[in-house]
This record gives C-alpha cells, sequence and structure tokens, in this order.
C-alpha cells in the first residue's frame, strides 16, 4: 500500500528545493524590469486611446 501524506511531500519538496524565499537571481531580475517595462508602454497605449476596454467599431 502506497502511503502519501501531502505534508509529508511538502517538507521534502522543501528540503530538497528551498523554502522559496532565497533571492531571485539577476537572470530573473532583468526578465522581471523587462516585463515592467513592457507592462508601462502598454499602460501609456491604453491611456493614450482614452481608457477605454470597449473600443467604437470602425467602418
Amino acid at each position: 500500500m502506497l502511503n502519501l501524506c501531502p505534508i509529508k511531500i511538502s517538507q521534502q519538496i522543501r528540503d530538497e528545493h528551498g523554502d522559496g524565499s532565497t533571492a531571485v537571481t539577476s537572470a530573473a531580475a532583468g526578465y522581471a524590469a523587462e516585463a515592467l517595462a513592457g507592462m508601462q508602454a502598454k499602460s501609456e497605449e491604453f491611456a493614450a486611446q482614452g481608457n477605454r476596454v470597449y473600443l467604437p467599431l470602425t467602418d
């Protein structure tokens, strides 16, 4: 019989891979900065179009 205890499995994962509280690597930080820049650009584009979700249809 296979005994699977979620708490035990979670603890084993934390023991092997850490608890996620480690610092972000510089490569990941670069991606985050790129993502933030992209979101800022889209925000400015949205504002330039009048901050409206539904735009009128054009003929």
